[in-house]
């Protein structure tokens, strides 16, 4: 810090060249100190070497100094004296005023999350089993792929992906998801939320009309209202999103979006008739199915189920998925399978728009994929879902089968629970859950898309649960859930 400029400035802005030195020295590095110039924590010059800097008496220093400290500005110890802790007051200029405007439409017309999946809450739904992830031998692949990795992949990397991941995933989805596709199909993304963004920004332009399923995810929505098109909710049923007849006639769509292997937040699963029908109604508008894997992997109940995109000749569909689920949520990889007529126009756009780097993670993940360790792990995880989803289900049946109905409970990490009785609140109960009992119990109706949905109960997340643990933490929730219940029948009738 240049004490002799600080003092220049202050003079010139203030005008006061007529103060004695000392006074002059003490409003300097007060006003200094109040608009962040000297940061808190900041050791001032001892007051003999400021002295000498500035060619004045040391007690015209000791003065100023011990100003500040009466005035609770700096605070003194053995080594000298510091700046306090004092909130910075800024100045504004007085000249011209321009009104802030504040937030764009699209961001107030964001909903405010109710729930973080950062916690650790029981129940909060998304969140894999952490611990359970080979975290040693990630290590081992990251260090592998950094020790082999030449100077020019520290340069910005390929925007639609590293070339060995993308065909990595291209072979695993043929195989497991049935995905037809080749690796210039796959661009490589930060996670679904990136990939949907993608889809709503490539794919749509301001003003058109995309389905969402109702209730919804409610990423998703804020992904496709970002991109300034038209949500127009579809109901979902026991087999998932069902659009009427008069729906595509008149209110036809863009784009579709859909989590047929496990909607959210529901867990209904899109039956083979609905997935038959949703693409042949696409392809009759021109429209495109945005489908998300959602939850594909971990199937309890049944075989595995193929992906939309590969049930017929080339699905006007985007096919997204991410490894949030199936690893761990801070990776950030995702991808984005798009059809061939697709490619080019979206490496064009990624060009120009994508984050490039990160090249050891995409080629450790190559790696993990290649070795056959992804799969061994998917395997680990579906036994100790099943096992949890199994302890969830006995445990709410047991104590609020009276009042609710278990739903997509077969495959997945979350799992739904229904009202009979659909004026009962969720969102009360929801609230009561998390204040009462730390429990993130998030309210189905709070995801509709717009105005309101068929939906009341709760999406009960079981990843993070213990099976042991289970039955004493449903009921500890049911008695929430009875005490509601009870309230609300009490009120009616008094």
């Amino acid at each position: 810090m240049d004490y002799s400029l600080l003092i220049s400035n202050f003079t010139a802005s203030h005008g006061h060249h007529g103060w004695p030195r000392q006074r002059l020295l003490h409003e300097c590095l007060r006003a200094a100190i109040r608009d962040g110039t000297l940061a808190p924590g900041t050791r001032l010059v001892a007051t003999r070497a400021l002295a000498a800097e500035l060619g004045v008496a040391r007690n015209t220093v000791l003065y100023a100094y011990e100003q500040l400290t009466s005035e609770g500005y700096v605070t003194t110890d053995r080594s000298g004296t510091i700046v306090a802790a004092v909130a910075p007051v800024r100045q504004h200029q007085a000249s011209v005023v321009v009104p802030y405007k504040g937030l764009s439409q699209r961001a107030q017309n964001l909903r405010h999350s109710t729930a973080s999946a950062a916690t650790g809450a029981p129940f909060v739904p998304g969140v894999p089993d952490l611990p359970s992830f080979p975290i040693g031998l990630w290590r081992r692949l990251l260090e592998r792929a950094w020790r082999s990795l030449p100077t020019d992949k520290l340069n910005y990397g390929d925007p639609c992906g590293e070339p060995v991941l993308r065909e990595a995933i291209a072979d695993y989805l043929r195989a497991s998801r049935g995905v037809v596709c080749e690796p210039a199909q796959v661009f490589i993304t930060d996670g679904s939320q990136s990939s949907l963004d993608l889809c709503g920004r490539a794919c749509a332009d301001a003003g058109e009309t995309l389905w969402m399923e109702n209730p919804g995810y409610g990423g998703a929505m804020a992904a496709f209202r970002a991109a300034s098109v038209k949500l127009e909710g579809i109901d979902v049923d026991d087999d998932g999103i069902a659009p009427r007849e008069e729906d595509w006639t008149q209110r036809p769509p863009r784009l579709i979006y859909s989590t047929p292997s496990h909607q959210y937040p529901t867990g209904t699963v899109l039956s083979l008739a609905r997935r038959m029908a949703l693409i042949d109604g696409a392809r009759s508008c021109g429209a495109l199915i945005v489908e998300d894997d959602y939850d594909s992997e971990f199937r309890h109940d049944g075989p595995p189920l193929a992906s939309m995109q590969g049930l017929q000749p080339d699905a006007p569909v985007l096919y997204c998925g991410t490894f949030s689920k199936t690893m761990f949520p801070g990776l950030r990889i995702g991808y984005l399978v798009v059809p061939p007529w697709l490619v080019q126009p979206l490496a064009t756009m990624r060009q120009q728009s994508a984050s490039r780097g990160r090249a050891a993670d995409q080629l450790a993940l190559a790696e993990f994929l290649r070795s056959g360790q992804f799969a061994l792990h998917l395997r680990r995880m579906r036994r100790l879902y099943r096992e949890r989803r199994d302890a969830l289900v006995e445990a709410l049946d047991k104590h609020l089968g009276s009042i609710a109905t278990v739903c997509g409970a077969s495959a997945g990490m979350h799992l739904s629970l229904r009202w009979e009785d659909p004026r009962l609140s969720d969102v009360e109960i929801s609230r009561r859950a998390l204040e009462q009992e730390g429990m993130i119990a998030n309210a189905l109706s709070t995801h509709a898309v717009t105005g309101q949905s068929n939906w009341h109960g709760l999406a009960l997340g079981y990843g993070q649960v213990a099976p042991a643990q289970m039955d004493g933490l449903v009921k500890r929730l049911a008695a929430v859930v009875h005490l509601t219940a009870y309230e609300n029948f009490y009120r009616k009738f008094k």
